[in-house]
């Protein structure tokens, strides 16, 4: 054992994430993680205080991989119809590529999610919140006409559920796919514009 290694918890997380790909979330514990960082499993310990809260980090940084450059799109400039079909584009894309990349983790994403952990949830909020920051500005923009943009958000993440939740990504591979992303995102674009005048 190296008790001198300087341990950061995000080497720890890498290092778990490799875990997990190689043993599964089931059979991974923070045993296999101390050994292969060849550190006693209480070094761990001290970084996180337990395989809960250990499972909830990685998948808190897995998911904000998938964030970020979602939030990036947030603070363009431009209309924000086409913002937000870039958003949700972006989205779907970004969870079909974790699904073909890193199949792995993201079955182990798919077990936390059902498991309904905070991190899953902090992230289904701060989506949700991307989404109103859209929709508020189009409503500043005249492009969109929404009493409240916070709830049109939720709506809009739930009507698209079936194109970015890990529960759904056995139906990612049908090709019939992009049709019907590109009917629904026309759908829902047409619903927030204002009404056009008779």
């Amino acid at each position: 054992m190296n008790e001198a290694v300087v341990l950061t918890p995000e080497r720890i997380l890498e290092v778990t994430e490799d875990v997990l790909r190689r043993y599964g979330l089931a059979k991974a514990t923070v045993v296999d993680v101390a050994r292969a960082l060849d550190v006693s499993h209480g070094s761990v310990y001290r970084h996180f205080p337990s395989k809960a809260s250990l499972r909830e980090a990685v998948a808190k940084r897995w998911l904000d991989r998938v964030k970020a450059p979602l939030e990036k799109i947030v603070q363009e400039q431009g209309p924000a119809p086409a913002k937000l079909e870039r958003w949700l584009r972006a989205l779907f894309a970004a969870k079909y590529k974790k699904v073909c990349d890193d199949p792995e983790m993201f079955a182990t994403y798919l077990t936390l999610a059902r498991e309904a952990c905070a991190a899953v949830k902090a992230h289904k909020e701060s989506l949700i919140d991307q989404v109103a920051h859209i929709i508020a500005e189009g409503v500043e923009q005249g492009a969109f006409e929404v009493t409240d943009a916070k709830t049109s958000a939720r709506a809009i993440f739930d009507a698209t559920i079936r194109y970015h939740h890990p529960a759904h990504s056995e139906e990612w591979s049908d090709p019939a796919l992009p049709a019907r992303i590109d009917a629904l995102l026309t759908l829902l674009l047409r619903g927030l514009a204002p009404p056009k005048p008779r």
